[in-house]
């Protein structure tokens, strides 16, 4: 990387850092059932709620124990129900519509991450309807209180009831851009077990180690505060300590609750201290490829962090002896070692592999370049890399077709898909 630039990039998130405590970053009052949330909205003195959400969270009628609570306490709702994976900017402006038209006054983000920030963004364009969204992409650019917003993770992972951010991807052009001000952080998290035990394993598990890469990225980074380290180390106790449960047993109330309180501290971790290069890769493949996005960090964490080095091997020490991996006296080298085989561990169990697919050659250097303008300057990470620097990567996690070359040069009638995988499926959570 270019020299000045280094030194631009750390003179500004030094800057950010010096500005962390005066800076009105809040964490959402947490509730722990949808069944509290009409006496929150009556106390707020709304009058309708428009609940944003996806089709496969209305098939599994996890929206049903909130739609009885409302209308039981005599509170009106509609339902947004379109919100995709990686949602866009079409998803926000049907979903303005609808709040718009039916006269509604608050929002309910109930889902995954997509879901959430769809929310996140409809309130945003609410309150400053003659601004799109691409012109408040990046810090501190929404300024305006949103409606009453609440949040529903249906998944424990995002962390996103907690942020101050709404990843969203352009319609047409597919470019995934973050809008991130203090306005966008929910009012209410409502961390409920019990919307999330239909959660399938797989999913259960990419958006675990989706929470797990929050913690680990906002931990290993540069500007890290006393609260934002307590947190991040809390969320990795806790995910180490329960994912394999609720993947196994996705029934197990109790761990269905922990990791929700594991994504809600990591949220709150890398709300203040932000994320690193895992994300912005994650980012560029979700917004290209719709990869979901915990799948992605999944598969890309334990390389990221090998190739950080030495510069992270005592922070990986800590979180090593957070997760139970090791004691204080065990070498930091030696400890960071064993965190790093332990993702990969937990990523085997989970069959989580370590290509991605969907990414064609050709677009290597859009998605570097994608990768690069969003995390260069804004994330504190232990290695600053640039776009020429981030390409690589993106051929590590490209599919070894070599030995599919050499064989179709011995067997030319052999059928086209054979050795190829399918297309990732999405769930309807949002992710």
């Amino acid at each position: 990387m270019n020299p000045l630039k280094k030194i631009y990039y750390r003179t500004f998130q030094t800057g950010l850092k010096i500005a962390l405590p005066f800076l009105p970053y809040r964490k959402p009052k947490i509730v722990g059932s949808v069944k509290a949330l009409p006496e929150v909205i009556q106390k707020k003195k709304c009058s309708k709620v428009l609940i944003i959400t996806d089709a496969g969270i209305r098939k599994l009628r996890l929206t049903r124990r909130l739609e009885k609570a409302l209308t039981e306490a005599g509170i009106p709702y509609c339902i947004y129900d379109k919100t995709v994976a990686n949602p866009t900017t079409d998803n926000v402006s049907e979903a303005v519509d609808i709040y718009r038209n039916e006269g509604c006054d608050c929002i309910i983000g109930f889902g995954g991450g997509s879901s959430m920030d769809c929310a996140k963004a409809v309130g945003a364009r609410i309150v400053k309807p003659k601004q799109s969204l691409a012109k408040m992409k990046g810090i501190l650019k929404v300024h305006k209180r949103l409606p009453l917003l609440m949040a529903v993770p249906t998944t424990a992972g995002t962390g996103s009831e907690t942020t101050l951010a709404a990843v969203i991807t352009d319609a047409q052009t597919r470019y995934k851009y973050a809008i991130n001000d203090f306005p966008l952080i929910p009012k209410y998290a409502v961390l409920d077990p019990k919307v999330t035990l239909s959660l399938p394993p797989f999913i259960t598990a990419t958006t675990g180690m989706d929470a797990l890469t929050h913690a680990v990225e906002a931990y290993i980074g540069n500007s890290t505060t006393y609260g934002t380290r307590k947190d991040a180390l809390l969320a990795v106790k806790l995910i180490f300590e329960n994912i394999d449960t609720a993947y196994t047993d996705g029934s197990n109330v109790e761990a269905r609750r922990n990791m929700l309180h594991a994504s809600f501290y990591a949220g709150c971790a890398f709300t203040k201290s932000y994320v690193g290069y895992v994300h912005a890769i994650a980012h560029s493949l979700g917004g290209e490829y719709n990869v979901p996005h915990g799948l992605a960090n999944s598969v890309i964490l334990p390389m990221m962090l090998e190739s950080y080095g030495e510069k992270i091997h005592k922070k990986l020490s800590r979180l090593a002896v957070a997760a139970g991996l090791a004691d204080e006296t065990t070498p930091c080298e030696e400890a960071a070692g064993q965190f790093i085989q332990a993702v990969k561990d937990m990523k085997k169990r989970f069959g989580i592999g370590d290509k991605i697919p969907e990414i064609q050659e050709t677009d290597i250097p859009k998605l570097a370049h994608y990768a690069d303008k969003e995390a260069n300057p804004l994330y504190p990470v232990p290695v600053l890399k640039d776009a020429s620097e981030l390409e690589p990567y993106y051929h590590m996690l490209m599919e070894e077709d070599s030995e599919a070359d050499d064989e179709s040069e011995d067997s030319s009638d052999m059928p086209d898909n054979i050795g190829k995988e399918g297309d990732t499926e999405h769930d309807g959570t949002g992710n």
